[in-house]
């Protein structure tokens, strides 16, 4: 597949939720700044023309709509879109890993929210 590049056949299993937010990370001893571009419980999507190797364990940190608190989290890069397409901009998906409870619900809540606003438009 031109372009893009996956550990694995199966990338998500749940449907992501568009989302423009600032998205600060870092991987080894780089620090970068961009934009996400969805999310899901599982994960997210980041727009980069330098993406991380699929495999780089990055960590995350970013403000949600309607949460006071910014949110830190651990995750994974799960695979890559190297090239501008159809399906969007590159960048790489982030699979969160190790999520305290209270995160994953944070984030939970925050896409159930964007999901029902999206279907009351």
């Amino acid at each position: 597949m031109a372009g893009k590049k996956e550990e694995s056949s199966e990338r998500r299993n749940k449907t992501r939720t568009p989302l423009k937010i600032p998205v600060d990370y870092s991987a080894v001893d780089v620090f970068f700044t961009e934009f996400s571009a969805n999310i899901n419980e599982g994960g997210m999507y980041i727009e980069t023309d330098a993406p991380a190797e699929i495999g780089t364990v990055v960590q995350l940190h970013f403000r949600l709509p309607g949460l006071v608190e910014p949110v830190q989290v651990s995750g994974r890069v799960a695979w890559l879109n190297e090239e501008k397409g159809p399906g969007g901009e590159p960048g790489m998906g982030i699979e969160f890993q190790d999520l305290p409870h209270d995160i994953r619900e944070r984030i939970n809540e925050v896409v159930r929210q964007l999901r029902f606003d999206k279907s009351e438009s």
